[in-house]
């Protein structure tokens, strides 16, 4: 995995209003169907990631767990971030096809 480019493409994702962050939010477009992929922060609590997990399997989605808190919020301008969801498959290949180098 190429961390920078991972960064990267989460920006241009954020810059085109292809993700949603934050705990209410992530939940949300789980839930509602949105989400087409999850990546948790590494460093998320065990309890988080295992909600997170459970939510995305309900709903088929594709979880990752990559990258710091500091370091998913960095890529996408915001505070720390433990999980973000991207709504666009257009992202979704580059992003996976980067996580699975």
């Amino acid at each position: 995995m190429n961390q920078q480019k991972l960064m990267s493409l989460l920006g241009l994702a954020q810059k085109a209003g292809k993700i949603v962050s934050g705990d209410f939010a992530v939940q949300g477009a789980i839930k509602s169907g949105k989400a087409r992929l999850l990546i948790i922060a590494a460093d998320a609590s065990e309890s988080t990631k295992k909600e997170y997990q459970y939510l995305a399997a309900s709903k088929n989605i594709t979880v990752f767990c990559v990258l710091s808190k500091e370091q998913l919020g960095g890529a996408i301008g915001k505070a720390l971030r433990a999980a973000v969801v991207i709504t666009d498959e257009g992202f979704v290949k580059p992003i996976t096809l980067n996580l699975q180098e």
